[in-house]
């Protein structure tokens, strides 16, 4: 094909290490494409059947794309490379750089992150800079603040477009070369990491990138832990401070967005910095899933009281292993008990088990989730209601459901519904429901789609809301390997492989 020996050698390993990793020709394009690939699903299917060229960088980034399918099964078997690359392996280097990033943070205070990112980049002959994103998810700061630099809009820059499609994002222009790649922990968007080689190391190389991988990927865990050590990386990520109700029900919430190989969750909350009696929490084990929301009447601090202490009462009796209407009992008690003169939660509390798809729910007054399937809403899940949480215990039949692969279930509070324009017409359920569909349709994975549901709320109200809107989204896929076709890839694919 290239009419040489060893190209025509390498391209044979390529299609006989194809044939072992068990992807179709679409999922292979889709792995390529995310990785950087230029070439055309009809360009890349004739290179493998040996009726066309590609050039080497293709032909690269093709064979790491099947080389990534390959590690997932069994990291031993790869396809050599036509270039010289990077070592990707724990060489010495690259070693020294990881473990000088964890040893380097320990009983420091979490200003000194960036220093130690900084130093950790180095021993690897890159130049790191840290960008976080902001609580209301609209733009992306340079991290520590006082270094001159600007932030970032999420929705103009390339930048943001590594943080909106958690993929790694290769700039060469006037300014420079840079790599832009996604800062997670485990599935938790947190922001970017600006890699700027010192050497002419290829953007594409695929040893470059998988040290990047390996770099955001602890970055983002440490980032997390150091957070609730010290005050310098929440001081760049509010923009604003926030009420005491607010700051009471952010300390009480889960991250944001959490996943396992089957079952991907996101929920925000607006107004960010004001927030006062909206709530959600979820919990996952290998066979189950357990989620709920809630709505606090009212719009002061005894209303992020009143959700806090639902949100105790739910979380420490389903930790001790009770189902669904002990929890619902323990928040009932617990509300009257303490907050006496009629306060009450809306609510919702559901168990998925992520075997099956079974999901069992009660509805506590709360507005109904949604189902999202094949990129169309098909129902409102009407079953299970009950008087809400703090007026009195009512027992009810759970309202059942069985998902279907892909399958997104949507819970939110009236916030969203019942935002309001300058004429007073509702978002309502309706513009909902179109908004979730073109997302759907557009593919954007569950923490996007809460991203830009929580902003075309807050454009609806002129961004400033009446109430506090609240939205979490889960998205269940059927068992891996248990002969199912996954019609829907999994929306963290990409984010799984984003930096190579």
């Amino acid at each position: 094909m290239r009419g040489d020996g060893h190209g025509d050698q390498l391209d044979e390993q390529l299609r006989a290490a194809l044939s072992l990793a068990d992807l179709t020709m679409e999922q292979l394009w889709t792995r390529y494409f995310a990785l950087g690939g230029e070439a055309g699903p009809t360009e890349v299917d004739a290179f493998l059947h040996g009726l066309a060229e590609l050039p080497v960088r293709q032909r690269d980034i093709l064979a790491h794309a099947v080389n990534e399918r390959l590690g997932e099964q069994a990291p031993i078997r790869r396809v050599p490379y036509s270039r010289v690359t990077r070592d990707a392996s724990l060489d010495n280097r690259t070693l020294r750089a990881l473990v000088g990033l964890i040893e380097g943070t320990h009983l420091v205070p979490p200003d000194r992150l960036p220093a130690v990112a900084a130093a950790a980049g180095g021993a690897l002959n890159l130049d790191l800079t840290i960008y976080l994103i902001d609580y209301g998810q609209r733009a992306l700061h340079p991290y520590p603040a006082d270094d001159g630099l600007a932030p970032l809009a999420v929705d103009t820059t390339l930048a943001g477009r590594a943080f909106r499609l958690v993929q790694a994002t290769p700039v060469r222009g006037e300014h420079g070369r840079r790599l832009w790649v996604p800062l997670l922990d485990g599935v938790e968007r947190l922001g970017v990491l600006e890699v700027v080689p010192r050497d002419n190391t290829d953007l594409n190389d695929p040893g470059l990138r998988v040290q990047c991988r390996w770099l955001a990927t602890l970055l983002g865990h440490l980032i997390t832990i150091n957070t609730e050590l010290g005050d310098s990386i929440d001081a760049v990520r509010m923009q604003r401070p926030r009420t005491t109700a607010s700051e009471l029900i952010w300390q009480l919430l889960p991250p944001l967005t959490s996943g396992m190989g089957n079952f991907v969750l996101a929920g925000m909350l607006e107004p960010c910095y004001e927030i006062g009696g909206d709530t959600f929490d979820y919990s996952m084990s290998q066979t189950t899933a357990w989620l709920a929301i809630f709505d606090a009447v009212g719009h002061t601090l005894d209303s992020g009281l009143i959700a806090a202490a639902a949100l105790a009462a739910y979380r420490g009796t389903r930790r001790a292993g009770h189902g669904l209407d002990e929890q619902a009992r323990a928040i009932d008690e617990t509300i009257a008990h303490h907050f006496p003169g009629g306060s009450f939660v809306t609510g919702v509390l559901a168990e998925l088990d992520l075997t099956s798809g079974r999901l069992r729910y009660i509805n506590a007054g709360h507005p109904r989730p949604l189902l999202l399937r094949s990129g169309k809403i098909v129902k409102a899940l009407g079953q299970g209601h009950r008087r809400p949480f703090g007026l009195g215990v009512s027992t009810v039949v759970p309202g059942t459901e069985t998902l279907q692969t892909a399958d997104w279930l949507v819970l939110f509070t009236d916030g969203i519904t019942e935002a309001r324009d300058d004429d007073g017409r509702f978002f309502g359920e309706a513009r909902l429901v179109d908004f979730l569909e073109r997302e759907a349709a557009a593919g954007h994975p569950p923490p996007e789609t809460v991203r830009r549901l929580i902003h075309a709320v807050m454009a609806h109200q002129n961004g400033v809301l009446q109430d506090d809107a609240t939205v979490l989204l889960a998205r269940w896929l059927a068992t891996p390997g248990d002969g199912v076709d996954h019609e829907v890839p999994d929306p963290f694919e990409r984010s799984r492989h984003a930096p190579d």
